[in-house]
């Protein structure tokens, strides 16, 4: 078998299905898109980041579901992500617009040290971001640091999400908008919050949704 089937599969994925989602690539995004596949596979037979998965459902499950955030964030947005893990949904993000800034915030140390490499080898080497300026690594849970001063929070895959998701909410700064990644049960617990929101449903799917809360917003919508 060619060694670089599964990057072929993976480029023409993309590709293939990037009009389902608003998408367009320069050639300069898709090689970094594929520079961040090629690293985190390398990476998860040691750190289970991700389920395994074709080449092709990476492709449109994780790059392309990611990217959905970009029609939400205006140029030069701060975001800070929550339970980054493997770095999705921010860095596919960050490699197609890298006016983007973001803190990534991840529990786990082991983690946080792939997410450190994947900003260095796959953002920092394209000259667009410097250590100084760019986006950074947070090795800690959200909970127990300070919100940083952001316009947007995001997150996909929280641990115990619905859970911590009424923490998430006080805990994100006032003026800020959350766009968080789930299902019906993440929904029940938006509005149990108490919180309004707006939502676009995923692509292919009909249960997973993108949820938009914008915190300034709300005054009007609560008790």
């Amino acid at each position: 078998m060619d060694p670089n089937s599964h990057l072929h599969e993976f480029r023409s994925a993309l590709d293939a299905h990037a009009p389902t989602y608003g998408i367009s690539f320069t050639a300069e995004a898709l090689a970094g898109l594929s520079k961040y596949y090629e690293l985190l596979s390398s990476w998860n037979t040691r750190l289970h980041l991700v389920a395994p998965t074709s080449p092709a459902e990476f492709a449109t499950r994780h790059i392309l579901e990611s990217l959905m955030l970009l029609e939400q964030l205006p140029g030069g947005a701060r975001i800070a992500d929550i339970g980054s893990g493997a770095g999705l949904p921010i860095i596919p993000c960050l490699i197609v617009r890298p006016d983007l800034r973001a803190m990534l915030i991840e529990a786990s140390p082991k983690k946080a040290v792939f997410l450190k490499e994947a900003l260095r080898d796959v953002l920092v080497s394209k000259d667009e971001l410097s250590e100084s300026e760019g986006s950074n690594v947070i090795a800690a849970r959200f909970e127990s640091i300070p919100a940083p001063e952001v316009d947007f929070i995001t997150c996909r895959a929280l641990e115990r999400f619905e859970e911590m998701l009424p923490q998430l909410l006080g805990w994100a700064p006032s003026n800020s908008t959350l766009l968080l990644f789930g299902g019906e049960g993440l929904r029940k617990k938006i509005e149990a919050s108490g919180f309004a929101s707006s939502e676009v449903l995923i692509p292919k799917s009909q249960q997973r949704f993108l949820f938009i809360i914008n915190k300034t917003r709300q005054a009007g919508t609560r008790a």
